[in-house]
C-alpha cells in the first residue's frame, strides 16, 4: 500500500475529526502548490483574498462565503500545524460525549459567529484587516467540552495530571492578556468562539441542538444533487396466464460451486485453514456432506 492509498484509507476510516484535519491540510497544501507553480509562469494570484474574512462589512456582499471559508485556510505552516494539533486534541475530547454531526455543526456555526463578532468589533474600531484560521472554531470545541465536563482529567507532558477546565481557563486568560497585541483580531475571534462553545452546550443541555441547523442545510443540498434511485414508471400489460417456470440449470450451479471450492482450496494451500472466514468454513462443511 502506497502513501496515497494509506491516506485514502485513513480518511474513509477516520471520523469527523480526521476529516476536518484533512480538509484544513488539503486547503493549505493544494492551493499553495497550484498557485506557486502558476507564479513560475508569471501568473501571480493572491487567492487568500477570496477566502479570507475581511473586517470591512461591504466585502461580505461579494464574498459572503468568507464567513466560513476563513476557518479552513491558514497563513503559514506554523499556524496550521499548531491549529491541527489542538483540533485533534480538542476534537477527540469532544467526541467522547457527542456525535460527529454535533462537532461539525459546532465547528461551522462557531466560525460564522466568531467571524461576525470580528467584523463588528473591527468595524467599530475602524480597523481594516483580513483574518484566516480555524482557531475560533477549535476554541469553541475545547470550551464546549470543558463546559460539559470541566473536571475531566488530562495528563500533560512534564506538568502531569490537570483538569480540563484548568487548560481551557489558561488559554482564555492568555487571549485576554493579548487583546492589545498585533493579532488582536485573532484573539477577539478566539474569545467569540469560546463564548459560542459555552452557549452551544448550555442550549444543548436544555434540549436545543444548534448543530441540527447545519445538518438540515447539508442534507438539503445533498438531496438536491443526489441522483434519483427510483426507476421511471412504465405502463405494462398484465398477463393473467399462469407463468411457465423455467428449470434451474444444475450445470451452472455446479460450476459456480466448484469454482468457489477451488478458490477456497487455493486459499488453504497458500495461507492455511485458519485464514478462511466463517462463511467459507460453513460452505466447505455444507458441500462436504
Amino acid at each position: 500500500m502506497n502513501i496515497i492509498d494509506d491516506l485514502k484509507l485513513q480518511y474513509k476510516a477516520g471520523g469527523i475529526v480526521i476529516k476536518l484535519i484533512f480538509w484544513n491540510a488539503g486547503l493549505f497544501i493544494i492551493p499553495w502548490l497550484v498557485f506557486t507553480l502558476l507564479s513560475f509562469v508569471g501568473l501571480k494570484i493572491d487567492y487568500m483574498q477570496f477566502v479570507s474574512l475581511s473586517s470591512n462589512p461591504e466585502n461580505l456582499v461579494w464574498k459572503p462565503w468568507s464567513l466560513f471559508t476563513y476557518a479552513f485556510f491558514h497563513a503559514g505552516i506554523m499556524h496550521i500545524l499548531f491549529n491541527l494539533i489542538v483540533l485533534n486534541f480538542a476534537g477527540r475530547l469532544f467526541m467522547t460525549y457527542f456525535t460527529g454531526k454535533q462537532l461539525l455543526g459546532l465547528y461551522l456555526l462557531s466560525a460564522i459567529f466568531a467571524g461576525i463578532v470580528y467584523v463588528l468589533v473591527f468595524y467599530v474600531l475602524n480597523i481594516s484587516a483580513p483574518i484566516v484560521g480555524a482557531s475560533a472554531a477549535i476554541m469553541a470545541i475545547l470550551v464546549a467540552t470543558a463546559t460539559y465536563h470541566p473536571l475531566m482529567e488530562l495528563r500533560l507532558f512534564i506538568i502531569g495530571n490537570v483538569k480540563l477546565w484548568h487548560v481551557t481557563a489558561f488559554i482564555i486568560i492568555v487571549d485576554l492578556m493579548q487583546l492589545r497585541s498585533e493579532n488582536m483580531g485573532g484573539h477577539i475571534s478566539h474569545l467569540a468562539g469560546a463564548f459560542f462553545g459555552f452557549i452551544f452546550i448550555k442550549l444543548l443541555q436544555n434540549g436545543t441542538d444548534l448543530s441540527k441547523i447545519v445538518t438540515a442545510v447539508l442534507d438539503f443540498f445533498v438531496n438536491i444533487f443526489r441522483k434519483k434511485e427510483g426507476t421511471p414508471f412504465k405502463k405494462v400489460h398484465k398477463n393473467y396466464s399462469k407463468p411457465i417456470e423455467k428449470p434451474t440449470s444444475k450445470i451452472i450451479t455446479k460450476d459456480k460451486s466448484q469454482q468457489q471450492i477451488d478458490e477456497i482450496l487455493d486459499k488453504i494451500s497458500q495461507s492455511g485453514y485458519d485464514s478462511l472466514t466463517k462463511d467459507e468454513k460453513e460452505f466447505l462443511f455444507k458441500v462436504g456432506k
